[in-house]
């Protein structure tokens, strides 16, 4: 399903998207959010990195597309200047007026505390998975938006790059995967956005939160998830 209309400009047919009930997926690149919102199929805003690519990005003189560290460090200054991130683009937003709407996705416990706050109607999905799995399900992906620069000097970094995000064992696991270049590549991925948005940060936020459901996608389907999912909205008169 393609992505419905969104403005930060009133517009005839569109309403506050304060006012709008919302489902916003939470996590990391790699815990599945992209694989459950298709599974969902329920009608969806933009996404996260179409929203950066059109509010942020624009905002330093920079178009798409540009490599995942370049893009850390300028929504890293994004958040400097609005705390709130991603979630203060949404709060300010209009959307048609569809139910359940789906936005994939905030990250960090400060995105999520500001849409807790600034979106009253809003629920959450938590995704998580560890460092791990997260690098595995990366290089099996291919999705060209995930390159980083490389150079030929960055395999004596490997290991550095892994220090606190992978075991040795894991990060040996991963080594058999791919091609130490790519293997660098996503790792990079995983650990600046552990560096940018502490993975556990919205656990503790929403954990037993009404207004929350929390999915562990290492230990469910994708069948179960989805099925979570249902019986969240259900319960919640949606």
């Amino acid at each position: 399903m393609t992505s419905m209309v969104f403005s930060l400009e009133a517009r005839p047919g569109l309403t506050p998207l304060k006012d709008q009930p919302l489902l916003i997926l939470v996590g990391l690149t790699g815990v599945g959010k992209s694989t459950l919102v298709e599974a969902l199929g329920f009608p969806r805003l933009p996404d996260r990195r179409e929203l950066v690519d059109l509010y942020v990005l624009p905002r330093y003189g920079v178009s798409p597309p540009i490599p995942r560290e370049e893009r850390f460090r300028l929504t890293r200054r994004f958040r400097e200047e609005f705390p709130g991130g991603v979630a203060e683009v949404l709060a300010r937003g209009f959307v048609e007026p569809l139910v359940p709407l789906l936005f994939d996705g905030l990250r960090g416990e400060a995105e999520v505390a500001y849409a807790l706050e600034h979106l009253p109607k809003a629920l959450f999905v938590v995704l998580h998975a560890r460092e791990a799995t997260r690098l595995k399900r990366l290089l099996s992906r291919q999705d060209a938006f995930d390159r980083v620069r490389l150079s030929p000097e960055e395999m004596a970094e490997l290991r550095a790059w892994a220090e606190g995000v992978l075991s040795p064992e894991e990060l040996e696991e991963a080594l058999a995967l791919a091609p130490w270049e790519e293997v660098l590549a996503k790792l990079k991925i995983v650990a600046e956005e552990k560096r940018n948005y502490d993975p556990l940060g919205p656990l503790r936020l929403l954990q037993d939160h009404p207004r929350a459901l929390i999915l562990d996608t290492e230990g469910l389907s994708l069948e179960e998830e989805v099925g979570a999912v249902r019986g969240f909205l259900k319960r919640l008169g949606l």
